[in-house]
């Protein structure tokens, strides 16, 4: 998990964040209503593109909240439910728009989020730490 003050830049690694409903991660620049209230990013993303690039990709440096692992991102669909916890979360959004001077681009050499993330919302907030598992739910 990962959270930022400011937009635009990478992310922190921290153990464990709040996530609030209909809001997001509390205490993250990009929380708040509509879809776009948690990032999600896959590690085998982030491991692929690893060889393209001479900077060390660290979690969060694509400015993702959760970077995930054992979970093929871009087949979920939109409104499909995960769980991590307690909370559950609602797929909203595939990738994403970089705007034309996206600082994380620059320090990596590209960003991956337009083609490689998902947003979701927080259908039901709650705790989650480091390490915690994610689920499907039944469509």
């Amino acid at each position: 998990m990962n959270i930022s003050k400011k937009k635009g830049i990478a992310k922190d690694p921290v153990p464990e964040v709040t996530l609030k409903e209909d809001w997001g991660i509390v205490g993250d620049v990009h929380a708040g209503p509509g879809e776009k209230q948690v990032s999600f990013l896959a590690q085998e993303s982030v491991d692929a593109f690893q060889p393209h690039t001479d900077v060390c990709l660290k979690k969060g440096i694509f400015a993702e909240n959760i970077t995930t692992k054992g979970i093929n991102l871009r087949e979920l669909e939109i409104g499909q439910r995960l769980t991590i916890n307690d909370c559950i979360l609602e797929v909203s959004k595939k990738g994403k728009e970089c705007h034309q001077f996206c600082n994380i681009a620059k320090i990596a050499g590209k960003c991956i989020m337009p083609k490689e993330c998902i947003f979701v919302r927080v259908v039901k907030g709650g705790k989650i730490r480091k390490g915690d598992g994610i689920a499907l739910l039944p469509a």
